[in-house]
């Protein structure tokens, strides 16, 4: 009996399956973010906000940070299958989530700790540590625009299955890509060197996602 999970091609779907499901965690986790504890943080009381910071969040913190850890490789590893097969769409989306994956593990993370470790410090009697609250701001930043990479990111990583739309790798379109590259690397730079902008609110962040979604788009289908 031939069974098909233990040909390359059905070990191949396990990976792409523990992509979808790392993936899930992660995106998901990332919309609780921004969408539930942030606005639930602006209206908490300070001993509330200060519980949550401590005893909450490194929990969710956890399953997010190595939720994007398992996403990002188990997305190399189909990238590596599918080295020959690359797609402008493939190669759009997965820049997109490559910078959201950085901007975890080297801007959101390092922050956040800096954050606990301050609540934790100041429930304990203490003061709070210095670099506190400049971390915030830093670690809202980078979430906020892995929000807005998220839209565009799930949309290119699903039109490369599922949409015909002769977006394939050649030297017609390289031009393309590079503006979509540089138009992705402005907002990156402003993760992390500039503001939130019209990011603040939650309705800011996915009409921004949504806009870009169609920029990105329209600039790998028309150039």
């Amino acid at each position: 009996m031939d069974i098909a999970l233990f040909t390359s091609g059905g070990l191949d779907y396990l990976v792409r399956w523990g992509h979808f499901l790392a993936g899930i965690t992660w995106i998901g986790l990332l919309y609780y973010f921004n969408f539930v504890q942030a606005e639930y943080f602006k209206e908490a009381e300070p001993a509330h906000r200060a519980a949550a910071i401590q005893k909450l969040v490194p929990r969710a913190l956890w399953w997010f940070r190595w939720g994007a850890m398992f996403t990002f490789l188990t997305g190399v590893v189909l990238l590596g299958n599918r080295h020959q097969f690359l797609s402008i769409d493939i190669v759009v989306g997965s820049t997109l989530g490559i910078l959201m994956f950085l901007n975890v593990w080297l801007i959101i993370w390092p922050n956040q700790k800096v954050i606990i470790a301050s609540a934790k410090q100041v429930a304990e009697g203490g003061d709070p540590l210095p670099n506190a609250a400049a971390s915030a701001p830093k670690a809202a930043l980078a979430s906020r625009t892995n929000t807005l990479f998220s839209l565009p990111m799930l949309f290119f990583m699903g039109s490369s299955a599922h949409m015909s739309s002769g977006l394939a790798m050649g030297e017609s379109n390289n031009m393309a890509l590079i503006v979509a590259l540089i138009v992705i690397a402005i907002l990156q730079g402003n993760a992390m060197f500039g503001k939130q902008g019209p990011m603040t609110s939650v309705s800011g962040v996915i009409t921004s996602g949504f806009a870009l979604t169609v920029v990105l788009y329209g600039i790998v289908a028309v150039l």
